[in-house]
């Protein structure tokens, strides 16, 4: 989505950004500003911005401190028109969004290319917002942006979170988000969708919603891929189809080949193969084995003799393969043995 500025006379955020830094007194504090949070190119830490300008990390700590207390305050005051202005497009757009969401999402709505800039420029000004609460990214949270009035705090945003993660545990399998809604007493789906994003433990696919460390949601391999893809299909399929599928899917890495897909469909236990390249997977039920193999354990466990129609019937439920194949098996196997017309029972040793 392009910068809005003109489409709905939001100020662009690169001048509101210029503004602000333009405010700052000394040129010293500028760059401090401008480096720490990457305003115009890569973040740099404490230690580079002090060794570029000449004084200890800790006097780089001390004045970046000093100088975002007098913004905030500034801010405050109404002395920045211009990101007041723009403070209202990001609260129209995080009620939209379901009150919190990550920076990367928001940038993506509010500037052309969303790059790794824009995404600091939005932070940046959302943290001197008066209106606004930023959560800083670590191991276990996105960095996102909320709106203040419907949050106490960045620790009371986390704790939603992790509220969120708690019941998608105990769920145990990946779930809507409207269920997960459910459990926690939400009235707003939205919100907990935005919860749900903003944790790095939780992933989601395809609608549904689980731990990153289910391959369900987050399918880390071509295994995992080949799973999803059967599993959302709910059949068997042959292992073009399968390739075709994965190469149409929102996945990353997707571009696998026939031949690797084909590989790793054999040696995974999850897949089946029931027919000529057709793969099934294991918990529908399907056994691996030969047509014989499904035929004598068919009759093992009728313990009674069984006419033909009525195995290849059942074979048919296991094997996607010709009827002329189940008879060949039938009628050429010396562990099975005709008793009657048509009729065949397991030889016992």
């Amino acid at each position: 989505m392009a910068e809005n500025s003109a489409q709905n006379n939001i100020p662009s955020i690169s001048a509101v950004v210029a503004t602000v830094i333009g405010s700052i007194e000394r040129e010293r504090e500028q760059e401090i500003i401008s480096r720490r949070f990457g305003l115009y190119d890569r973040k740099e830490t404490l230690e580079q911005i002090g060794e570029l300008l000449g004084i200890t990390r800790e006097r780089v700590r001390q004045l970046e401190k000093v100088v975002i207390t007098k913004l905030r305050q500034s801010a405050d005051k109404g002395d920045f028109a211009e990101l007041l202005k723009l403070q209202e497009a990001y609260v129209q757009n995080l009620h939209e969004m379901g009150m919190l969401a990550r920076v990367s999402d928001l940038s993506a709505r509010l500037t052309k290319d969303n790059t790794k800039i824009d995404q600091a420029q939005v932070s940046f000004l959302a943290m001197l917002s008066p209106k606004l609460i930023v959560l800083d990214e670590n191991d276990f949270y996105f960095h996102a942006v909320a709106i203040k009035s419907e949050h106490k705090d960045a620790t009371d945003i986390k704790k939603q979170v992790d509220e969120v993660v708690k019941v998608i545990k105990n769920i145990g399998e990946p779930i809507g988000i409207d269920k997960i809604a459910e459990q926690l007493k939400q009235t707003s789906v939205a919100h907990t969708r935005a919860l749900a994003s903003v944790s790095k433990k939780v992933a989601t696919l395809n609608g549904r919603w689980g731990l990153v460390k289910w391959p369900m949601v987050n399918p880390k391999n071509i295994r995992d891929k080949i799973y999803v893809i059967l599993f959302e299909n709910g059949k068997p399929l042959h292992f073009n189809d399968i390739s075709e599928a994965i190469k149409a899917s929102s996945f990353k890495r997707r571009d696998v080949t026939t031949q690797a897909i084909h590989n790793e469909l054999i040696k995974d236990d999850r897949f089946i193969l029931i027919g000529r390249g057709i793969y099934a997977l294991k918990e529908w039920g399907y056994n691996k084995g030969t047509v014989a193999d499904i035929i004598a354990d068919i009759l093992a466990k009728a313990n009674e003799p069984l006419h033909r129609d009525e195995i290849v019937k059942r074979v048919l439920k296991k094997r996607q393969v010709k009827e002329t194949t189940i008879l060949l098996n039938l009628q050429g196997k010396a562990q099975f043995k005709r008793v009657a017309k048509a009729t065949y029972q397991l030889v016992t040793t």
